[in-house]
């Protein structure tokens, strides 16, 4: 059984705890009174590692764990979660600012790290629709002055 994360954008941290009553099932789930979130299901892409290698690739720098700054906001349950965190707003503008031009490069980049590339390295383009994902729900985000957040559980 892997961790599930769900990413999502909210006007401020108040605004994003209030929403984890509402979406049994993470933020990708419709909610009890149906309304749906802007928000991407990645699966086992954790914030600290795997897309802090990605925010590195963007940014042209050696990855280290504090490139992408979470905070703890809430927990389901303290052992077995849900849990919810927030991305720094400079993690958030580095993926916002991927453009069309380097998608294919990042993805045959990023596909590569250890965390991605578990059978061997998948195709240059196989990471393509999660970084055109992750990137389009950043620039929502900071357009509209929005934060990012990052949903997981067990």
């Amino acid at each position: 059984m892997g961790v599930l994360y769900d990413y999502f954008r909210a006007k401020d941290d108040a605004a994003a705890v209030r929403l984890m009553k509402d979406f049994e099932g993470g933020p990708s789930a419709v909610s009890r009174g149906g309304i749906a979130m802007d928000a991407v299901d990645l699966k086992g892409i954790e914030p600290t590692v795997t897309l802090g290698k990605l925010v590195s690739l963007v940014r042209q720098v050696d990855w280290d764990v504090s490139l992408v700054d979470l905070e703890l906001l809430w927990s389901g349950d303290e052992q077995d979660g849900p849990w919810l965190m927030s991305l720094d707003r400079a993690a958030r503008d580095t993926l916002a600012s991927i453009s069309n031009a380097q998608v294919l490069e990042l993805s045959a980049q990023w596909g590569r790290i250890e965390e991605l590339a578990w059978t061997g390295p998948p195709s240059d383009d196989e990471m393509l629709p999660v970084i055109q994902k992750v990137a389009a729900l950043a620039q929502r985000a900071r357009n509209a002055g929005d934060d990012l957040y990052c949903w997981c559980c067990l």
